[in-house]
């Protein structure tokens, strides 16, 4: 990363990054400090902070986090280091000396407490009736300091009105605490820039542009500044109480979709560490709580690879035999609605570029009320389509007016993997301890590589199988079918396959380097897109973007608190179910092949598929109704 990428490393990254140039350098070594008269050695550029998590000493945080760069504001962190003249916040304090440190003085703890009491001074709202209630960091810290009252009065009345025009997230300012974690989420670890500190002194706020509604300025609906904010400032907006409803009357029939992400995710709203997939629990609370059907998303995010592999196919041909200069390369993925609602935003001009095909959310939606509808009889306007997703960006994506290519509103509510967590609470039922069932027919049979789909590279690697299978007629030559150049969490991966000795239908491929791009978080994608702009992505062929930090496993959505660490397991458990699955390439599952035979019989982007499943971005702009 260099000055001129123009983005702030996060906090977490930074000391190490010091570290490392002053040791190759031969400058570096390890500071002696005194923790609480405990002697311990650290690098060089350690912040204070991160000296006592390294020895299991707690320090409390309100405006820090490990995705974020460091900002100094809440001083709920303070210390006492010795000749210092004032506490210091232990976050932004770097360690270039030797130092004794005190963080349990009389002076600290007091100085902490009269922190929150100040904070709760100007904090409206009752925390029995919070969807934060329980998983609020202040009221954590509230209860750990033993703040019983308001010893600085108590705002009782509103002082802003709910701004509830977002379909994705739901913003109150009378219980924000200035910590300004979603300003830097939004500007730099997404680089979108919606949110920022408006006013001074007392009349301070967290707002939009000219203070407009969220709906109404350019937030991409991505949820990343709601899975951040240490209170419910931020939050998404939740459908449930619809879905409810839907679900008891006895006159609609209801169906949910789930994501592989909410199901490698769920647990840990139940108390359970991260790392570990619930799929077979979850379809069994799904059927306790009321779903008359529980299907498979991966089943259409296979539908996705067969179709959006075969336009990459066709474009290629277009390109390379046609000369048709008209057809954009590369093709970039548009499953993210995230990314979709970024790059309509900030670089319109490249909407040509994007796959045409529809999300698997989206591609599901079309074939429960045309196909699916058909095959069991039931009307249209009675089915009900849930989709469990872990991105508050799909909720916008399923109320697009444009996604209605059934005849019907496609997806009719988009349902997080914490909404979901709380309808499961509320019907009594504790998840890990669920039987595992498996879904229902007919869209419950999907490969693995609709599972990978969760993890950022995911969509590359499920494409690149198929397509050098197709390609070829050879499995793509990876030890058990795991394309590593895909996996992992660097900003921007990059990488190529050979294409040789293809089957005579695609010959003139014969010796191409396909090359492809992995990116996840917009940050990232902003990069990417630069890199096309000035270029340099000319001899690239397939590019997969996705909104949010380490892919939908990350998505706004999902279980608080997140950070890398906790992204990785969440990676690991769907890479872990994904292999022990019997079915891993798209075009392997029986039933995608059952529904072109049956439904699609044109074929992968044929009239009806592209009708269903395909959408044209250059005519759904953000300027367009």
């Amino acid at each position: 990363m260099t000055e001129s990428d123009n983005i702030r490393v996060p906090v977490s990254q930074q000391p190490h990054s010091v570290i490392k140039s002053k040791k190759e350098n031969g400058i570096g070594g390890l500071v002696s400090i005194q923790i609480n008269e405990k002697a311990v050695m650290v690098p060089l550029g350690t912040t204070i902070l991160e000296a006592c998590r390294k020895n299991q000493i707690h320090i409390p945080t309100l405006c820090h986090h490990e995705d974020l760069c460091l900002a100094g504001l809440c001083r709920i962190c303070v210390v006492d280091v010795e000749g210092m003249k004032t506490l210091q916040a232990a976050c932004s304090f770097p360690i270039t000396s030797p130092l004794k440190i005190h963080t349990s003085t009389p002076m600290v703890r007091k100085a902490r407490r009269h922190i929150i009491d100040l904070i709760l001074s100007e904090h409206c709202g009752e925390c029995y009736s919070c969807i934060r209630n329980g998983n609020c960091e202040l009221q954590a810290l509230a209860k750990e300091y033993g703040v019983d009252g308001y010893r600085f009065g108590h705002v009782e009345q509103p002082r802003y009105s709910v701004d509830r025009s977002s379909v994705s997230v739901i913003r109150d300012l009378n219980k924000c605490i200035l910590c300004r974690r979603c300003i830097r989420t939004c500007i730099d670890l997404q680089e979108v820039g919606v949110l920022e500190a408006i006013d001074r002194g007392d009349k301070t706020h967290i707002g939009t542009f000219l203070d407009k509604p969220l709906a109404d300025v350019i937030c991409i609906n991505c949820g990343q500044c709601t899975n951040r904010c240490p209170t419910a400032a931020l939050s998404t907006n939740d459908p449930s109480d619809e879905i409810w409803e839907a679900i008891d009357n006895p006159n609609k029939h209801v169906v949910i979709q789930t994501a592989p992400s909410p199901r490698a995710a769920i647990g840990e709203e139940f108390g359970v560490a991260p790392g570990k997939s619930f799929t077979g629990e979850l379809n069994s609370a799904l059927k306790r709580i009321g779903f008359d059907k529980v299907f498979d998303t991966n089943f259409t995010a296979d539908l996705t690879i067969i179709e959006e592999g075969t336009e990459l196919l066709n474009r290629l041909k277009k390109v390379l035999v046609n000369c048709d200069t008209s057809v954009k390369l590369p093709q970039f993925t548009s499953c993210s609605p995230g990314w979709i609602k970024f790059i309509e935003h900030f670089y319109p001009e490249y909407l040509d570029y994007l796959s045409t095909a529809k999300s698997p959310q989206q591609m599901f939606g079309a074939v429960i009320k045309t196909f699916y509808a058909k095959e069991t009889g039931i009307n249209p306007d009675d089915i009900v389509t849930v989709a469990l997703m872990p991105c508050s960006a799909k909720k916008f994506e399923c109320n697009r007016p444009e996604m209605n290519s059934s005849g019907y509103k496609d997806v009719d509510f988009g349902l997080t993997t914490r909404e979901m967590a709380t309808m499961i609470k509320e019907a009594g039922i504790y998840l890990p301890e669920m039987p595992k069932t498996g879904f229902d027919d007919p869209f419950g049979e999907a490969s693995g590589a609709g599972l990978i789909f969760g993890a950022t590279g995911g969509v590359m690697e499920a494409a690149l199988r198929t397509v050098y299978e197709l390609v070829t007629g050879r499995e793509v030559p990876f030890k058990n079918l795991n394309i590593e150049p895909c996996r992992g969490f660097d900003g921007i991966k990059q990488a190529s396959v050979k294409l040789e000795n293809c089957v005579n239908e695609y010959s003139f491929l014969e010796g191409i380097d396909l090359k492809f791009l992995v990116a996840h978080g917009t940050a990232n994608a902003k990069k990417v897109m630069q890199m096309l702009k000035r270029g340099e992505l000319n001899d690239v062929h397939f590019v997969e973007i996705m909104a949010c930090p380490g892919g939908c496993l990350g998505g706004g959505g999902q279980p608080i608190p997140t950070s890398a660490e906790i992204r990785r397991k969440r990676a690991q458990a769907i890479y872990e179910e994904e292999a022990s699955l019997p079915i891993r390439k798209s075009h392997e599952n029986p039933y995608v092949k059952y529904i072109y035979q049956k439904f699609l019989t044109e074929g992968p982007c044929g009239k009806l598929s592209h009708k269903l499943l395909h959408t044209h971005y250059t005519k759904r702009g953000r300027f367009i109704s």
